[in-house]
Parts: structure tokens; sequence; C-alpha cells
């Protein structure tokens, strides 16, 4: 007798973690959104090649700073909490003023 998995249903939605507050879809904007370079640097070392090429061309609609934000701006900052299948975990909580740029 031999134990099988239950298939995994890739249509379940997203749950969310104990620390996320929001939910956010990850999107593909027609034209890129600029990448400030501090974002960048942070990166730096961590994610690279065609994992970075393909996060600067994907963007969120940020819901601590009210407009939309490059991936990579929104993966450096403090309220990042995971991604999982096109989404992402937001903490929510307000930035200080040197975090907002």
């Amino acid at each position: 007798m031999t134990a099988t998995t239950p298939p995994v249903d890739d249509k379940a939605p997203v749950q969310l973690g104990e620390d996320d507050k929001y939910i956010v879809d990850i999107f593909l904007p027609p034209k890129a959104i600029p990448t400030p370079k501090e974002f960048l640097e942070a990166i730096k070392g961590t994610v690279k090649g065609k994992m970075l090429a393909k996060m600067k061309k994907e963007a969120v609609d940020c819901p601590v700073k009210l407009k939309a934000v490059s991936f990579v701006e929104c993966f450096t900052c403090p309220n990042f909490n995971r991604r999982i299948r096109g989404k992402v975990g937001c903490k929510g909580l307000p930035l200080t003023p040197q975090a907002k740029q």
C-alpha cells in the first residue's frame, strides 16, 4: 500500500499569513515602472540575471504608498512579507520618512 498525496489546487485563493494585512496582485504594466537605483543596490548580490530583469518589469499597487510601484521597490520594502503565485503579502505598517522615498 502506498500513500498518495492529494492533488495541489492551483486555483485555491492565497491565504493571508499571520503578519499580512494586505494581499496585493502583481501585474505587468504596459511600460515598466522605473526602479530607483537605491532599491537596486539594496538587492545587489541577492537577485541577479533573469530574475532581476523579470522583477524590474513587474509592478504592484502599493497599499502603503497608495500608488503603483516597481516590484523591486516592493521587494525591498520592510513591509514585504512573501510572494506566492503572483501575489504579495504586505504587513501594511506605516513607513518611516527615510523609507518612503
